[in-house]
């Protein structure tokens, strides 16, 4: 290549005589991702300080088999909500708090929400006993705060005993919804750190999150008709919100439409609900992003 630019020496700038005009639009591009995966693990770090720093161990005793273990649990008044998303999903500055809301026993595989872990009859109790305590191997040992995977597979087994033990409907209901968000979480932490194999992944993420939106909404509509409220911990308002918002979200617009004005005709609603609800009829008509 001939000194194109050459001439600048006296402006001290000689060593610019062979620079490369076009530069390799493919190397400042891996440049640049680099940059922003460093950026996003140097976040990913900080985070989970922040998330240490909001969680505490308490003592419980199994009801299944007696044993006492501990359990990690967010501080009160430490988590400061930032947003929600459109099916209710919580946005904390310091924590994911969904992460901490199943408690389980690492012996018996007892487990169950927080809420209502030790409200367990002696017929529930028995059948936890024989179609799961009694093929259980025993739950990991988690680190410091839960990953993802530690929730997910926890939720799940949460899932699993309220199966079991024939849990309300809108229990089951509202753990497929928490496992939807569990797993969303989870695909964005992976999209964050962009690694070269994310593609794949967290396209199946989406497709799993997918499953479990369209579990809780049927679960949410069966709810509806055949229990009193609260569904498991929605008032009849917030219920009639979120099965509008997961029709939304599973591409059943005329529901989503139909759902959302019973928020919006009601008089009874409050006026920041029934702003939501306007808001998840025009996404569905397509009037806004």
């Amino acid at each position: 290549m001939s000194d194109m630019l050459s001439g600048l020496e006296s402006l001290g700038l000689g060593g610019m005589g062979k620079m490369d005009i076009f530069e390799d639009a493919a190397k400042i591009a891996q440049q640049e991702k680099e940059a922003a995966r460093k950026n996003a693990l140097d976040a990913a770090q900080q985070a989970l300080l922040d998330e240490k720093s909001c969680i505490l161990e308490k003592s419980q005793k199994c009801r299944i088999c007696d044993y006492a273990f501990k359990t990690k649990s967010v501080k009160t008044g430490k988590a400061k909500l930032v947003s929600q998303d459109i099916d209710l999903r919580p946005r904390y500055k310091e924590i994911d708090t969904v992460k901490y809301g199943v408690i389980a026993c690492p012996v018996c595989g007892y487990a169950a929400l927080s809420k209502n872990f030790d409200i367990l009859t002696s017929g529930q109790a028995a059948l936890i006993k024989e179609k799961i305590s009694s093929f259980f191997t025993g739950l990991p040992e988690p680190g410091e705060t839960y990953t993802y995977d530690d929730a997910i597979q926890r939720h799940k087994l949460a899932l699993v005993n309220a199966v079991v033990k024939r849990g309300k409907t809108s229990e089951r209901a509202y753990l497929c919804l928490l496992l939807a968000w569990l797993t969303r979480s989870k695909r964005e932490e992976i999209e964050a750190l962009q690694p070269d194999d994310a593609a794949a992944q967290c396209s199946q993420l989406k497709a799993e999150e997918d499953d479990f939106l369209n579990k809780a909404l049927e679960g949410f509509n069966q709810a509806y008709t055949k229990e009193n409220f609260p569904l498991y911990v929605l008032d009849e308002q917030t219920s009639t919100y979120l099965i509008a918002a997961l029709n939304l979200e599973v591409g059943n617009k005329d529901e989503a439409m139909k759902w959302a004005g019973k928020i919006i005709f009601n008089q009874n609603a409050p006026d920041r609900i029934k702003e939501k609800a306007r808001h998840i009829k025009e996404l569905a008509e397509g009037k806004t992003e």
